[in-house]
């Protein structure tokens, strides 16, 4: 099959090594500069094309491109985070149209930052799905291929990310070849009831900070739905910032304290009080670097806020 790639990201870049190592015709590539967080830049893209003989152009708006996409006959696009919104007079020159991958649960979870939120949420998995675009529409469109990774109260978003560069690509390989057969081929079509779906917003930073007035199963989820690649949960203790980085419910005991109070010191951690039981903290981050909680703590005088 006749293959465009439109978008950015490593996980892209690895798509298209994938799918043409698999038997499918790379004609093109176009992408757009790299957001600070990508492993694969705007160059790195430029130069497979190079490799590949293939044409390139560097665009952060595929309106105007429309000629160069058509003069090389693609059967279809496959597509990850391109920078711009992708209009259907563009999807309309591909005859089998544009196949996206989402990291939600389709008709549920779309949106941004869907896998963090399945955590805080407290799911019991996250979806992984390949669809076909429809302009000026967000994550719709029929679901070609979707596989889950199972969720409980230590994942951390770290292994989901990891699980998605894995199967990102095998997905899209699937999708070719089940539309490769069958044109029409769509595993579910995606539901317009809105009741049925879930809309996810952006997430920044900030929206790590703990409260400890919460309760532990909420802090944890939160934990680790801000853990690596993103910027952490975090809070203060003393005059610092402290990110904590991996935790776990610690054994449960009938107590009074103030939330945020260290209740143990113990080798290699420190446990703290909740709003509802007690979380132990295993590795944090201070200004000084990465360390493990019982460097820093030093008392059960001591408070995390």
């Amino acid at each position: 099959m006749r293959v465009s790639i439109i978008g950015r990201t490593e996980i892209l870049f690895e798509t298209a090594k994938f799918l043409r190592k698999n038997g499918h015709e790379i004609v093109h590539i176009i992408t757009a500069k790299e957001a600070p967080e990508y492993t694969k830049t705007a160059e790195d893209f430029r130069i497979l094309a190079a490799q590949w003989d293939v044409p390139f152009i560097q665009s952060g708006r595929i309106e105007g491109q429309e000629a160069f996409i058509r003069r090389d006959f693609p059967d279809i696009c496959v597509s990850v985070n391109y920078s711009s919104v992708i209009p259907n007079s563009v999807i309309e020159l591909f005859p089998l149209g544009i196949l996206n991958a989402h990291g939600g649960d389709l008709p549920r979870y779309r949106g941004n930052a869907c896998q963090a939120w399945a955590i805080i949420n407290g799911e019991d998995k996250v979806g992984l799905c390949i669809h076909r675009m429809i302009g000026g529409e967000l994550d719709s469109g029929d679901i070609v291929a979707r596989d889950y990774f199972p969720l409980c109260l230590d994942t951390k978003v770290t292994a989901v990310y990891q699980w998605m560069n894995e199967r990102i690509p095998d997905l899209f390989l699937d999708a070719l070849n089940h539309l490769g057969a069958d044109p029409n081929f769509v595993l579910e079509t995606q539901s317009k009831d809105p009741g049925r779906a879930l809309r996810c917003y952006p997430r920044k930073p900030e929206d790590g900070r703990i409260d400890w007035g919460k309760s532990a199963v909420e802090i944890l989820r939160l934990i680790n739905a801000c853990n690596k690649p993103y910027a952490g949960a975090f809070c203060n203790f003393e005059t610092q910032k402290i990110i904590v980085w991996d935790a776990e419910l610690a054994p449960a005991e009938n107590f009074l304290a103030i939330p945020g109070q260290v209740t143990l010191i113990g080798e290699g951690f420190v446990e703290v009080a909740t709003g509802v039981g007690k979380l132990r903290l295993k590795e944090i981050e201070s200004p000084n670097g990465e360390k493990m909680p019982n460097q820093l703590v030093r008392s059960i005088r001591q408070r995390f806020a």
